[in-house]
């Protein structure tokens, strides 16, 4: 459905130099790669985290992607268009939403804006009626419908702009940080959706953000790029395999003063009944500390916590220096 290869995107950036009137005078210039030779295709159906640290291109893959740029180099094939040539026949294809940028009209109602896509899309009454019953149902848009936009909450507007996206029924929909300042229960209602809509509908979703909860919550396929340059495209659980580097057991025991050292492992801290210990996977294992604490204490009750998805992407990006 997606087929990206070798695709660059340069942008030329003044250098300035010191001095008031330097810059006036001479000016140079610098090449800066946003996008280096990026490759990757998406099938049908996929819902794909497209993440990595600010600054690394994930927002210009986006906007090439939906038209808006169009690139240096390489190529780009979305259901057999190329964005930035057949822009008009693309849009239709395609729904994007811009966690900070609103596509809705800031002073009128937000039904106004949902009649004007309408006649922008060209949606037939009877298709319009049926998307919007629809999306007004699964988002819960009834009592917002005539508000202006200006009077929304943030989880509010977000939810109307996922609808104004998906107006038209697109195959494709892009969220670039849509959970971006959301509390947490508007990040469960856009999450829920988005698994609903992709499920149902079967509708293709590209999702950038910061939110690695947003990453564990809906995609099963991670994309990492770092200065331009994608660095891994694979699954999450891989990803956790290859990336998680400790682990963390709380252990429960009646009351003890023992304490124990095990190559390995670190104590985080420890009570008379509680200790939390950190595996180093690499020097150790979590049956190997276990059978170790059932010969020194008396458990109750033994969890053992994976590292934060949030500390795995860390490790990754000072893995690949980004």
């Amino acid at each position: 459905m997606i087929e990206i290869e070798n695709l660059s995107k340069a942008f030329q950036v003044a250098k300035r130099k010191k001095g008031m009137f330097s810059s006036f005078i001479s000016r140079e210039h610098e090449t800066v790669y946003a996008l280096s030779d990026l490759s990757f295709r998406m099938k049908k159906g996929e819902i794909v985290g497209y993440i990595g640290p600010n600054g690394a291109g994930k927002s210009t893959t986006i906007k090439i992607m939906s038209g808006i740029l169009v690139p240096s180099s390489g190529s780009c094939e979305i259901m057999g268009l190329t964005p930035w040539q057949s822009r008009i026949e693309h849009v239709r294809n395609i729904g994007v939403v811009f966690g900070q940028r609103t596509q809705l009209w800031w002073d009128v109602p937000v039904i106004d804006s949902f009649e004007l896509l309408k006649d922008i899309y060209k949606l037939s009454d009877h298709q319009y009626k049926r998307s919007l019953d629809q999306l007004v149902t699964y988002l819960d848009l009834s009592p917002l419908l005539h508000k202006p936009v200006r009077q929304l909450s943030l989880g509010q507007r977000m939810r109307c702009e996922i609808a104004a996206a998906l107006l038209h029924e697109p195959s494709i929909l892009f969220l670039d940080e849509p959970t971006i300042g959301l509390d947490a229960v508007s990040k469960i209602a856009v999450r829920k959706f988005i698994k609903k809509i992709n499920e149902e509908r079967g509708v293709t979703v590209i999702l950038t953000t910061h939110d690695m909860s947003d990453i564990e919550a809906l995609a099963n396929r991670l994309i990492l790029i770092g200065k331009g340059k994608k660095l891994y495209d694979g699954d999450l659980k891989n990803l956790k395999e290859s990336y998680v580097k400790s682990k963390r057991v709380i252990v429960d025991y009646e009351t003890s003063s023992q304490d124990f050292s095990l190559n390995g492992c670190q104590i985080i801290s420890q009570t008379s009944e509680r200790a939390v210990i950190d595996v180093n996977l690499s020097e150790n294992s979590v049956p190997v500390l276990i059978q170790h604490l059932t010969s020194s204490f008396n458990i109750l009750d033994i969890a053992v916590e994976t590292q934060p998805i949030e500390e795995v992407i860390v490790n990754m990006y000072k893995e690949f220096s980004i």
